[in-house]
């Protein structure tokens, strides 16, 4: 069965879609009769799009959150908001499942106290969704896959850290990071938020758990913001021997990442409003 995915918040906008972008990431997965929302950007943009653009978000089966970070898990709060709003007019809601890692609820600061978590606690999120909270990997149909607990094991990439989550002393490197796998006829889409565990670990962690070699398209941020140069080299190696269909990369990936990847894989324009179909 095909797979449909639409973004609903990127950092960008497509050119004559008049949709609104924020530096965040949101995406509509449908497949097998199921809808997931992967992500839920940092404000009420991703509702206020999917409006705009005839989605309805209160027949939703799965919230998928890729990470704790403030970008990916504010809309939450809105998300809420609105499914309270539709059950106080008494309109029909699907209450949907939240799937996430237990780490994907912790506060996360930094030393000036700013804080970068969610907004709301997992107890509070209990009281609006369904928690499916695990750290391993998770099917929600018989070919999307919620990838967590995705192992580190080449040596340029995840190393990167990020304040530090409550109740911890030591630097955050978001071991929650989350990601999707869709088996397709034709191959794997791995789609991937900020990439913390590393975009190169994800694929091959997807490929491992999917049993599939080839892969077809990644799509979602892969944290190449100024990176190193060893990250970039090792980043580029790895897409020079994987030989991917795509790349969509977008939201934290900085405009000479996406060049000197076009280098070596096909890259692809994303945008808000953007929709793609996989068989």
């Amino acid at each position: 069965m095909p797979m449909q995915l639409t973004v609903l918040v990127d950092n960008n906008t497509l050119i004559d879609r008049y949709l609104l972008a924020e530096p965040g990431l949101s995406f509509l997965v449908e497949t097998e009769g199921t809808r997931v929302l992967f992500d839920v950007g940092y404000s009420d943009v991703f509702l206020r799009n999917a409006q705009k653009m005839g989605i309805d978000l209160s027949e939703l089966d799965y919230v998928a959150l890729s990470h704790s970070h403030e970008d990916h898990t504010w809309g939450l709060e809105p998300l809420a908001r609105h499914y309270a709003d539709l059950q106080w007019e008494k309109r029909p809601l699907r209450r949907p499942a939240l799937v996430a890692h237990p780490k994907a609820f912790l506060s996360v600061s930094d030393d000036a106290f700013i804080e970068g978590g969610p907004l709301m606690s997992e107890g509070k999120l209990a009281r609006h969704f369904q928690l499916k909270v695990d750290t391993k990997p998770q099917w929600l149909t018989p070919n999307l896959v919620y990838l967590t607990g995705i192992p580190r094991r080449n040596t340029f990439e995840g190393k990167l850290a990020f304040g530090r989550k409550e109740g911890e002393s030591t630097e955050d490197t978001v071991p929650e990071d989350a990601a999707l796998a869709y088996r397709s006829s034709e191959g794997l889409v791995v789609i991937v938020g900020c990439s913390h565990a590393g975009v190169c670990n994800t694929i091959e962690y997807a490929k491992e758990i999917c049993s599939e070699s080839r892969v077809v398209d990644v799509i979602g941020g892969f944290h190449l913001q100024k990176p190193t140069p060893e990250h970039l080299e090792g980043t580029m190696a790895y897409f020079r021997d994987l030989r991917p269909g795509t790349l969509h990369a977008c939201h934290c990936t900085d405009l000479a990442s996406k060049i000197a990847l076009a280098a070596v894989a096909g890259i692809r324009e994303v945008g808000v409003g953007l929709v793609l179909q996989y068989p």
